[in-house]
């Protein structure tokens, strides 16, 4: 019994020094005690998943499909893409292409591109590394390039460039829209899902354009009886993007999907770029991104694609005018951060919460 009143009398003695303790804190000047601040850069990012790779299986020369497999998958809708994490740690974002209404699997596809060709290692170890039964993380589904409703369609696809364009022609035929699609590659046997293509389109809908074989697409012959105000949909390399801009009928709307962001406009300005809460400022110069800039004062600042396409290097803006170049965040997510990979100023300052 002692020992008892002994632990009891500890307590006590505890509760009442707790509560002095904070009358003193109550009465000091310095309360309140300001609030902790809230790190607000970067966009929130949806929930990772981790899945697995069920199947793996070349379905074109050079192009790989994976099917990743989990339980009650958040939903998307054609145009959409995921985010995957590689084993490297690269993080790089897939068009999904399979059936929206697949809960259990979303399926993607990517072609290897050589470093020759531009590639920066994403798609070679996708092709080399990735085995079926690993897990993989993936965050999304996200979706820029989303199939706005539509009396009339026009798809056009360039090689790869018809991963986020097939889920679309599914959609397009389901709401029983006028629509048609352009298929161009090098050749057939790089042209992955050619035959799903044909069993969606079946006659009169679809133009195959093998280059091997017929040369160059003829745009003005697709759109020359285009149905007015269509809503045209593109997704493919720069110079089949550029062309179908040059003839896109008055009234008709054009939708992109690009393989890596827009090309640097030339005479590009210099500009300044205020760390706020590391007290530097750098400079950007005219050949410079935002992000190299930065990293030559903060080392350690994340980032992965340098194509704005991930949102690895988002960050918050403070002040200034962004000229937005990424494909990724939406307008609202655009309102005070940008992606410093590919996004610069205007008006010739920024001051990023850094």
């Amino acid at each position: 019994m002692p020992r008892l009143h002994t632990v009891a009398a500890l307590a006590g003695a505890a509760l009442l020094t707790r509560r002095a303790l904070r009358r003193r804190i109550e009465h000091s000047p310095l309360w309140p005690l300001p609030a902790l601040p809230v790190p607000t850069s970067g966009r929130p990012r949806a929930r990772a998943l981790t899945l697995t790779l069920a199947r793996r299986e070349e379905i074109a020369d050079g192009v790989v499909q994976l099917s990743l497999t989990g339980r009650e998958l958040p939903a998307w809708e054609p145009g959409a893409h995921l985010e995957l994490t590689l084993p490297s740690g690269l993080v790089r974002q897939y068009s999904l292409c399979g059936d929206p209404a697949d809960t259990s699997a979303y399926t993607l596809a990517t072609r290897l591109v050589p470093a020759d060709s531009g590639g920066r290692g994403g798609s070679r170890e996708v092709h080399e590394e990735l085995r079926e039964g690993m897990r993989l993380r993936v965050r999304g589904p996200r979706n820029r390039f989303a199939l706005k409703s539509s009396h009339a369609y026009v798809f056009v696809a360039g090689g790869i460039g018809i991963t986020p364009i097939l889920p679309m022609l599914r959609a397009a035929e389901a709401s029983g829209a006028d629509w048609r699609v352009l298929y161009c590659g090098r050749g057939k046997a790089s042209m992955p899902f050619l035959d799903e293509v044909e069993k969606i389109a079946g006659p009169g809908r679809l133009t195959v354009v093998a280059e091997d074989e017929a040369g160059l697409p003829d745009l003005g012959a697709l759109f020359a009886d285009v149905p007015q105000a269509a809503a045209v949909y593109c997704c493919g390399p720069e110079p089949l993007m550029d062309a179908v801009a040059e003839v896109l009928p008055a009234g008709c709307t054009l939708h992109l999907e690009r393989f890596t962001a827009a090309a640097p406009a030339e005479g590009e300005e210099v500009f300044e770029v205020e760390l706020r809460r590391s007290g530097r400022t750098v400079t950007v110069a005219a050949d410079e991104s935002v992000l190299a800039a930065v990293r030559k004062e903060l080392p350690d600042t994340a980032y992965s694609c340098e194509q704005g396409f991930c949102g690895t290097c988002q960050q918050r803006v403070l002040a200034g005018e962004i000229d937005h170049r990424d494909e990724l965040l939406t307008d609202g997510e655009r309102d005070g951060s940008m992606l410093i990979c590919v996004s610069r100023a205007r008006g010739g300052r920024l001051v990023l919460d850094l």
